[in-house]
C-alpha cells in the first residue's frame, strides 16, 4: 500500500479532497497512490496539506507479505516464452501472477521490463532494417539483430533470476511499473 494512500485514509480524506488541500490535481494524487516517489513542489505540497515530515513520504516502503522468491522466479523464467509465443514473455507472467496470487512490486516489474521489450524490439529492428539498407547487407544483418535481441532479452531474463535467488530484488530493472 502506498504511504501517501495511508496518510490520506487516516485522515479520511479523499483523493479529490486531499487534491484540493495540497493545490495538486487527483492524476497527480493518484500517480503517486500508484507508486510514483512525489519530488520538490509535489512533495513539499503533500507534506504541508497532510502536516507530515517530507521525508516521511519518502520512506521506501517495505512489502507487508513475504515474497515467494521460488515462484517469483518461476515467473521471471517463464518470459522466455517469447522464443515460442509471441508476446509469451507478458502473457504467461501475467496468467502465473494472477493464478497464484503473487502480484507484488517484483512481478509487476518483471511484466514492466517484458512490455517495454515487446515495445523496444520491433522498433529497434525497423532500426536495425534501415542501416542495412544504407550499407546493403540487409540479409546478413537482420538475423544477427533478432539473434542479438532475442540473447539480450534472454540474459536479463537469466540474470534477474539470479538477482532474484541471491538479493530478492531484480538486476535490471525499470524505476516505474507500467501495470
Amino acid at each position: 500500500m502506498s504511504l501517501l494512500l495511508e496518510y490520506r485514509e487516516k485522515l479520511n480524506l479523499t483523493q479529490e479532497e486531499l487534491a484540493t488541500r495540497s493545490g495538486l490535481s487527483v492524476r497527480t494524487i493518484q500517480r503517486i497512490e500508484s507508486g510514483i516517489i512525489p519530488k520538490g513542489y509535489t512533495l513539499e505540497a503533500l507534506s504541508k496539506a497532510l502536516d507530515i515530515n517530507k521525508d516521511d513520504l519518502l520512506v521506501v516502503e517495505k512489502e507487508s507479505i513475504e515474497f515467494n522468491t521460488q515462484l517469483i522466479k518461476y515467473i521471471n523464467l517463464s518470459s522466455i516464452l517469447l522464443l515460442i509465443i509471441p508476446l509469451g514473455s507478458i502473457i504467461m507472467p501475467l496468467i502465473i501472477m494472477h493464478w497464484k496470487k503473487e502480484v507484488n512490486v517484483i512481478t509487476k516489474k518483471i511484466v514492466s521490463i517484458q512490455i517495454i521489450w515487446t515495445i523496444a524490439f520491433p522498433i529497434v529492428m525497423v532500426l536495425v532494417n534501415i542501416v542495412g539498407d544504407w550499407f546493403s547487407v540487409n540479409n546478413e544483418i537482420v538475423p544477427l539483430g533478432v539473434f542479438a535481441l532475442i540473447v539480450t532479452n534472454l540474459y536479463i531474463i537469466l540474470r534477474n533470476t539470479i538477482e532474484i535467488d541471491k538479493n530478492k530484488t531484480l538486476r535490471f530493472q525499470l524505476n516505474f511499473n507500467i501495470m
